[in-house]
């Protein structure tokens, strides 16, 4: 990639990384339900009228919908709610490294639910490297000490493992302007969002206004870490490729562990480090280039 792709896909972590950072500074003062609503309905408004500005039409039929729905449970609502719900007992930065398991959640579902991704030796010893890496993080709360701490673990790794399912659907949308998926996933999440937010949340009968620290931070998360992102994450899909656009995943828990640490006052214990570069140590496995460009190097001349 050139040093413009790549400035690219590094402002694309900061984006990404960034929805840690204003999950972290709005989920006490917000119900979950709420916050994930005010992210999609905002992000929804932000990227409709540039679907039109520049040309795309959203879908016209019922039934068109239907596979948008499903996407936005699986890439939207189910995902967004585990982290939220999960980031009140764990750490952001903690939060983005469990997340970054994403990868292998999706190389795991694309080898059972389908006939041509199936696991390789390479992909496979990926996988068993990020599942490694999964149990340095959980570390002794996976047998006694803190319930709370396991717990968020496990909601944001039920995120990761909705987004593995969100890719194997994603593949159906091959045809689709992205960002017309990207806009209509949002669109159904605001739709389903909306009546359960005021049924369970009632958010009217708060005892009081969000801080203005919280405001600031759904903004951000609606504006900068979805909307924006979308049509960063797209550019970048476009101009380098997926495979170089997945490299993404790399970035993003350095960014958001470096927000979480200035901004929230985190602090990552020994373990938490130790895990999220084994994990990352998967990522380069799964991803190949770098042992694929190491035996070029070493192949004899031709």
């Amino acid at each position: 990639m050139s040093l413009s792709q790549w400035g690219l896909l590094v402002f694309l972590s900061l984006l990404w990384g960034g929805s840690f950072l204003f999950v972290g500074m709005a989920v006490h003062d917000l119900p979950p339900l709420t916050l994930v609503l005010a992210r999609v309905g905002l992000a929804a408004l932000a990227l409709l009228p540039v679907v039109y500005a520049i040309g795309l039409r959203l879908p016209t039929e019922l039934r068109a919908w239907q596979p948008f729905l499903v996407m936005s449970l699986l890439n939207n609502i189910i995902p967004f709610l585990l982290i939220v719900r999960g980031q009140r007992e764990i750490a952001s930065g903690l939060a983005s490294v469990l997340n970054a398991t994403t990868p292998l959640f999706a190389v795991i579902i694309a080898h059972v639910f389908t006939t041509d991704e199936k696991l390789t030796a390479p992909k496979l010893a990926g996988v068993l490297t990020g599942i490694a890496g999964v149990s340095i993080l959980v570390g002794p709360e996976a047998m006694f000490g803190q319930p709370a701490n396991l717990f968020g673990m496990v909601l944001i790794l039920g995120a990761a493992c909705s987004y593995g399912f969100s890719a194997l659907w994603g593949r159906r949308f091959k045809e689709t302007p992205p960002l017309v998926t990207a806009t209509s996933q949002l669109i159904c999440s605001t739709a389903i969002l909306l009546p359960l937010a005021l049924v369970i949340d009632r958010p009217w009968a708060l005892l009081a206004l969000p801080k203005t620290s919280a405001i600031l931070a759904v903004i951000g998360l609606a504006f900068l870490s979805t909307a924006l992102a979308y049509i960063v994450f797209f550019r970048i899909m476009a101009i380098s490729g997926p495979t170089n656009t997945m490299l993404v995943t790399l970035l993003i828990p350095v960014s958001a562990i470096a927000f979480g640490t200035v901004f929230l006052g985190e602090v990552l214990l020994p373990r938490h480090i130790a895990g999220a570069l084994v994990i990352a140590t998967a990522l380069v496995i799964l991803d190949g280039r770098v042992f694929n460009l190491l035996a070029r190097r070493s192949a004899p001349p031709a």
